[in-house]
């Protein structure tokens, strides 16, 4: 038995069906961020009239599509630079942030070490200045303490003699302020000075003085040299330890040296 097949309008329409799954929906078409929309009624409409074949509606579906693509992969892309971006503005801000906690530690670390530094210096000198040394470097006694004789008027000597050739150096035995330098009668040229711990101390017989009155002087300082002046029977040192600046307090100036940690 002939089968005979529906004609014209009948046979359009079911083609029209069958693409219509392929183009209905949207035609999206992008310019400047501006999105066309076309509904699946209006493509539906156009179909209708001259079908899909005729007016080339398949390939602006599938251009639509691509274009659709390339939209969403830029986006894609733009939103994964933008992630990028961030994490690498992130990580900028933790290096920055570490290396402020660096610079910090190091800066406390530096301070700390200056401090420690000062705190050393202050301490060492302090500890220079408590030091006591021999009023001629390398001397010895030539003449003890009480020794008696015509040679002093006390009838004893009041201090000790360092072995010291006329313009050796003499040296203060410690800090402390020159009270008197000049001439000292008996003792020639002589100087006087009130030292840290309140005690006094005398340097006689002097060629030269190097200090002045209301002079500051450290252990170890030059104040004369050593010679032949006053009441003396050649080039020596006569030193003194005093209670105070007035003769006749004298105490043992061995004794003393030795109770300030000098070796005599």
């Amino acid at each position: 038995m002939a089968l005979t097949r529906p004609a014209g309008k009948h046979r359009r329409s079911s083609r029209l069906s069958r693409s219509g799954a392929n183009v209905a929906g949207i035609a999206t078409l992008a310019t400047g961020g501006v999105v066309a929309s076309i509904t699946s009624q209006a493509l539906a409409a156009d179909i209708g009239d001259r079908g899909m074949e005729d007016t080339g509606l398949r390939q602006a579906v599938v251009l639509g599509d691509r274009l659709v693509e390339r939209i969403d992969d830029q986006a894609e892309a733009q939103q994964s630079a933008a992630e990028a971006a961030a994490a690498m503005a992130r990580a900028e801000a933790e290096a920055r942030r570490e290396a402020a906690q660096a610079r910090r530690i190091a800066d406390a670390r530096a301070k700390e070490e200056r401090q420690a530094e000062e705190r050393a210096a202050r301490q060492a000198e302090r500890k220079r200045l408590n030091t006591f040394v021999l009023p001629v470097d390398g001397s010895y006694v030539s003449t003890g303490y009480l020794a008696s004789g015509a040679a002093w008027s006390s009838g004893s000597h009041t201090g000790v003699d360092f072995h010291a050739g006329s313009g050796t150096s003499v040296r203060s035995v410690g800090s402390g302020t020159v009270v008197e330098a000049g001439w000292g009668g008996a003792y020639g040229n002589n100087v006087v000075i009130e030292m840290a711990d309140g005690t006094f101390t005398q340097y006689g017989h002097l060629s030269s003085i190097a200090v002045s009155e209301g002079e500051m002087v450290t252990p170890g300082r030059q104040i004369g040299l050593a010679g032949n002046t006053g009441n003396s029977y050649g080039p020596h040192l006569h030193f003194e330890a005093r209670t105070s600046a007035d003769y006749g307090s004298h105490i043992d100036p061995v004794a003393y040296l030795r109770s300030h940690g000098v070796s005599v």
